[in-house]
């Protein structure tokens, strides 16, 4: 396992995320993604769209992300979307009180001290009141990470909501959110999508969008941000089929990360003991950060509660019509809700490796490469002239041209051929076009595969045909 400071270099070195605002000191946060970030991001959110809605029972939406108040009033966020927030008076540290004993917990264990850390964990897992958080923390000593004081405050609710005004007038009835998930804007459209889409229960609607949280701390790279993106899907199931659909789509949701590349070893389920307010049964698949495990897709069994809530509200039926079982309901969701930015960050992570090499000559030096799965890649293949002259660039920026049509594509004359392998390899490029002199005399190429850097030759006109072959 790399340490994470070694994948943010990388990542900032050779433009994947930067900092926003970085010229002006940043936003905490926050982050841009460059010229590869907004590649992978977007490769991604391909693999993810094509796998849950090219099929015949799921639907795609795209819903503004200011809503109407009454939703979040009906959703619960207005009165519950909130964290255990605690400040510490010495060093003026602002901390998520839950956090603030996991990392505790953390650190016990790295020391060895298990039943204590065991202890802490189960009164953790039982609390019922802010008051229970502060009472931890007090009882075992816990100490502010950066002063080591553990002079605290009370525990008090932190709404997460990022508040604005629409119009000219900043009051209260012109007070709208920002939108803390996708998933409300899929059910308030729950009767649209179902009577447009022709569907019938059990069906899905499936959305990717971005979210905002003002969360009390961000770390950890990508992993916490105030602004992030959601992959989400609510499927809509008949009353007791629920645990049908959730096992389902737990095995969906594991076999696409493994399908593109994640090493089952870096993922657990992690099984809620303490359930949200509307769930029934909840697992996280988590992945094995550098930090720590950590949380990239949660699969929910959400009940009734969000179609019964905006049916009281709003005073719009949520009911589905069986005509043939001659039934009406209120359907049930079992929802799938995974982070784009966690992902991509568990991505580069897993794809992160660094081998010892040896040339031709005996020389030795250590290889960088991000073993993406070739769809995901942002760079699907570069083309490289060998020499600058006697007709190869030009037939190479012919080939690059060409394949630039269908393919994210680089092109380098820089350098030493295999200075120019290792930058590729560096971003993760599954596949490098070589131009030397026998393509000129016979239209054949050199292809090399970045994982195993096995060369062959092959035709000018298989080229595309080559890649489409390896990528599916």
């Amino acid at each position: 396992m790399y340490k994470l400071d070694t994948i943010i270099s990388l990542a900032k070195r050779r433009g994947f995320v930067f900092r926003s605002s970085e010229i002006y000191g940043g936003l905490n946060g926050c982050w841009d993604y460059g010229p590869l970030g907004v590649e992978l991001l977007r490769n991604i959110k391909e693999a993810w769209w094509k796998s849950m809605t090219y099929r015949d029972d799921i639907e795609g939406l795209d819903a503004a992300i200011l809503m109407h108040p009454k939703t979040w009033e009906a959703s619960g966020h207005t009165s519950q979307f909130s964290d255990p927030m605690i400040d510490n008076k010495s060093s003026k540290g602002r901390y998520r009180a839950d956090n603030l004993i996991e990392e505790h917990i953390e650190r016990l264990r790295r020391k060895k001290k298990t039943n204590l850390a065991d202890e802490i964990e189960k009164s953790l897992s039982e609390v019922d009141e802010l008051s229970d958080y502060f009472d931890i923390i007090m009882k075992y000593e816990i100490k502010d990470p950066v002063s080591g004081s553990t002079d605290w405050t009370e525990v008090r609710n932190f709404n997460l909501m990022f508040k604005t005004f629409v119009g000219p007038v900043e009051d209260t009835g012109n007070a709208v959110y920002l939108r803390p998930e996708t998933a409300q804007g899929i059910f308030v459209n729950f009767k649209n999508v179902l009577e447009t889409g022709r569907q019938k229960v059990p069906f899905g609607i499936a959305q990717i969008g971005k979210a905002f949280r003002n969360e009390i701390n961000t770390k950890n790279f990508l992993f916490r941000t105030r602004e992030f993106e959601q992959m989400e899907m609510q499927y809509f199931v008949k009353p007791g089929q629920e645990q049908k659909w959730f096992d389902y789509w737990k095995e969906q949701r594991w076999n696409w990360f493994v399908e593109y590349g994640m090493k089952p070893e870096n993922l657990k389920w992690k099984q809620h003991d303490k359930l949200a307010h509307y769930a029934n049964m909840a697992v996280d698949i988590e992945y094995k950060f550098p930090f720590g495990w950590g949380e990239i897709e949660g699969i929910h069994s959400r009940t009734d509660f969000d179609l019964s809530r905006h049916f009281e509200y709003s005073g719009k039926k949520m009911e589905y019509v069986d005509t043939v079982n001659k039934e009406r309901y209120i359907p049930y969701v079992v929802e799938t809700s995974g982070g784009v930015s966690r992902s991509l960050m568990a991505f580069l992570c897993n794809a992160y490796d660094e081998e010892v090499v040896t040339d031709d000559k005996g020389k030795s030096e250590t290889r960088t490469v991000l073993r993406f799965h070739p769809r995901l890649a942002p760079v699907t293949v570069a083309v490289f002239p060998l020499v600058n002259k006697d007709g190869m660039p030009e037939t190479a920026h012919k080939i690059y041209k060409g394949l630039q049509k269908e393919y994210k594509t680089a092109y380098d004359k820089g350098g030493a051929i295999g200075r120019r392998y290792r930058r590729q390899d560096e971003v993760g490029t599954p596949f490098c076009v070589t131009i030397d002199g026998q393509s000129l005399e016979d239209e054949t190429v050199t292809i090399r595969e970045r994982d195993s850097m096995a060369q062959q030759r092959i035709a000018i006109d298989s080229i595309s045909t080559y890649i489409s072959g390896k990528l599916k």
